[in-house]
């Protein structure tokens, strides 16, 4: 699966007689300026993307901060973003592609196949020296066709059976990991048996991606192997989406766990495991 697009190869294919659409997913967790910082400052012709309203649904706690939008709205928001079939699409923001992959995950998700992220985001264009604007960006509605399922998802019991028999990756900072820190979400700790790598350990300073063989390197020696299942969570299936475009960078196809810790840590019965160590995988809850 290719995942990147470099600012030199996204800036030829704005060129040609069909170029790519662009999308701009700036956010922040606790945060509500990125539509205001996209007005100031954006690639040429990208169009705002909002996460909470265009790639969720409303947040519920038995589901998750930012469950997996309806199909149907989902569809409805791309329209207004100006895709038609065929179109190759390249997401991006200014946190070196920790947002702008849930949009990524998602239009791969709904079938399209040509997504690609700007590797190392709005930072590495503006390094190049590329142009940008300002102001809003209004398409002409588009007509695409969008399907549902492409991409792995588990939910809160499957979670459970990956920590168990495969490798569950927790992509959330150390801190949270380990249950020392909990900002959100109603308890602290993680998934019995995840291990944790944060996303932003697959970045290079500068904030792009990794080369694919160190990171295959750093996904083996967490447990990953080609015969066992491997998935991905954070707080609310954000960064996790990251997660899976490194592994996919790496040759490796991963699940998501899109409620992720703000859906398991709000389900009853559910344990959780504090501490750098995995702890050891409960039996999976019944239902999730």
């Amino acid at each position: 699966m290719e995942v990147l697009i470099s600012p030199q190869q996204l800036h030829e294919r704005l060129g040609a007689e069909r170029p790519p659409v662009l999308l701009d997913v700036r956010w922040v967790l606790g945060a509500a300026d990125g539509r205001e910082k996209y007005l100031h400052e954006h690639l040429p012709g990208a169009v705002y993307v909002d996460m909470d309203t265009e790639l969720s649904a409303p947040a519920v706690p038995g589901e998750g901060r930012h469950p997996l939008p309806d199909p149907a709205a989902f569809t409805e928001a791309a329209r207004r973003w100006g895709l038609n079939d065929g179109d190759t699409v390249v997401v991006y923001d200014d946190a070196a592609g920790t947002s702008a992959a849930r949009a990524w995950w998602l239009l791969r998700h709904a079938g399209e196949e040509d997504v690609f992220l700007l590797d190392g985001g709005l930072a590495a264009w503006r390094g190049a020296g590329l142009p940008l604007e300002s102001g809003p960006v209004q398409p002409e509605p588009g007509t695409v066709h969008l399907s549902w399922g492409h991409m792995p998802v588990i939910g809160t019991a499957d979670a459970a059976r990956v920590a168990a028999d495969g490798t569950l990756i927790d992509a959330r900072a150390p801190e949270r990991y380990r249950g020392e820190s909990e900002p959100v979400d109603p308890r602290a700790g993680h998934i019995p048996g995840a291990v944790n790598r944060p996303s932003t350990d697959n970045l290079t300073p500068d904030g792009s991606f990794r080369a694919p063989e160190e990171l295959g390197r750093a996904f083996e020696a967490l447990g990953v192997r080609p015969d066992r299942p491997v998935a991905a969570y954070c707080g609310s299936g954000i960064f996790a989406s990251h997660e899976v475009a490194a592994l996919a960078l790496a040759g490796i196809t991963a699940a998501l766990y899109p409620g992720s810790w703000s859906q398991w840590s709000n389900t009853p019965g559910t344990p959780a495991a504090v501490g750098a160590d995995p702890g050891r995988p409960e039996n999976p809850p019944e239902k999730g």
